[in-house]
């Protein structure tokens, strides 16, 4: 098995449209890789924009039907959602072809530069991304391997998901969902945020301290208890509470319109997002820029500038004195927390959800309602479509209706929207807000 990714030249990729995947393919043809891959959303005659936009990087696509695995072919990645019964797992067999998994051959390609992994059960992407641009306005001509496509590199006709630089630095999301952040031994670990998602707190707890022992120096935020737990140096640290020990403290903070302002170290800083939590991320940027060289005066000009990513607290427009904003949030306490983070642009919120997948909204169910209906106001309503089934033998022993019931017994208005949806991604949190 290969060790560095020097070791193999013409990688396949099994479902290269996801975004973790084409995200590590743009990489590797951005180092000089021969790059190709298939994905199941590939169809002769039918336009695909992802295939389209990989394509126009030189990676060939194909269908998902073994016809793009050759000989010439001397590493096979795999998702998580591959399985091995999938044909082309079975051709890569029969030809004795490698397979590795996503997370492994990032932590190969992590182990090649200084890396920066952003871990967390919130707002890695939001915060990868804001690193990313502070790091690139300094001039220190960063990489980034993203989970989320950033604006600034959409609006160059590219994905946005990654983009190879020529500096030594690469900024990582570090997942801890499927256990791979434990892989990664970066030369700076960040810690956003410790909450119930797909594991429960125990595990959770458990995961992030190896992802401590395994960095170099470690970042946490000092406002979130557990996260705090496992501090290497509150020197290093951040927070959004002054009376918490932390060398980057956020004061200040306003909210006015789609934008916010605060300080840090005595420096303003301004930007167009909403949300306290975004102050957060930007705080968590700025902490981990300052331990590489970049000044706090260099990382509020930066994030002046900031684009934001595509799907977090994307505002699409205004018509009629509603605002319509798109945002990916899925587990209770994002959806929380862009719900309120939309409460001070608008008298009234609207905000529909679908949760994605029976076994993780059953598993969720209790935190959905509890952080929910913490932040709705008597105005704000909630909407749910029913819950996304992407297939396979799923359980379909809950239904959205279950948690709008839920709601509606704490005096929630709480709806279900019972018309079949098709959306774009799996999980949608749409707010409608009237000025």
């Amino acid at each position: 098995m290969f060790s560095s990714i020097k070791d193999f030249k013409n990688p396949f990729f099994i479902g290269i449209a996801g975004v973790g995947m084409s995200a590590i393919a743009q990489y590797l043809k951005g180092i000089g890789k021969n790059v190709a891959g298939s994905d199941r959303f590939f169809a002769s005659g039918v336009y695909n924009e992802v295939q389209e936009k990989l394509e126009a990087e030189g990676i060939m696509c194909f269908l998902q039907n073994g016809e793009g695995i050759t000989g010439e072919t001397d590493l096979i990645v795999v998702s998580t959602a591959i399985e091995d019964t999938v044909a082309e797992v079975q051709k890569a067999k029969q030809l004795n072809i490698p397979i590795i998994r996503r997370s492994e051959l990032l932590a190969m390609i992590a182990a090649s530069k200084k890396t920066i992994a952003v871990g967390g059960t919130s707002g890695k992407s939001t915060t990868s991304a804001m690193l990313f641009d502070i790091l690139e306005y300094a001039g220190l001509q960063p990489s980034i391997i993203s989970g989320a496509g950033l604006i600034s590199i959409i609006n160059q006709g590219k994905i946005g998901n990654a983009k190879v630089g020529a500096g030594e630095w690469l900024v990582i999301e570090a997942d801890e969902s499927d256990g791979s952040i434990v892989q990664y031994k970066p030369e700076i670990g960040l810690l956003l945020n410790i909450d119930k998602d797909h594991q429960e707190i125990d595990e959770l707890m458990r995961i992030f301290a190896i992802f401590k022992q395994n960095s170099k120096k470690f970042i946490v935020n000092q406002s979130h208890p557990l996260t705090r737990e496992l501090s290497q140096d509150a020197e290093f640290d951040f927070s959004s509470n002054p009376d918490l020990p932390a060398g980057y403290i956020a004061t200040n903070f306003q909210h006015y319109g789609l934008e916010i302002s605060f300080q840090i170290k005595g420096v303003d800083f301004f930007m167009e997002v909403i949300g306290r939590h975004n102050m957060e991320n930007a705080l968590a940027a700025t902490a981990v820029a300052c331990q590489v060289g970049v000044s706090v005066d260099k990382c509020a000009e930066a994030l002046r500038n900031y684009e934001g990513i595509y799907r977090r607290h994307q505002v699409y427009g205004k018509k009629k004195g509603v605002w319509l904003i798109d945002d990916y949030a899925h587990n209770p306490v994002k959806c929380a927390a862009a719900i309120e983070a939309c409460q001070p642009v608008a008298t009234k919120v609207i905000a529909w959800f679908q949760p994605h997948g029976y076994k993780p909204t059953k598993f969720l169910r209790d935190d959905f309602v509890k952080e929910i209906a913490r932040v709705l106001r008597p105005e704000d309503e909630i909407w749910m479509s029913e819950i996304f089934y992407a297939g396979g033998t799923a359980v379909k022993d809950i239904s959205s209706n279950d948690l709008i019931n839920d709601l509606k017994a704490l005096g929630k208005q709480a709806f279900l929207l019972r018309t079949e949806m098709i959306f774009y991604q799996p999980y949608d949190l749409i707010f409608q807000m009237t000025v």
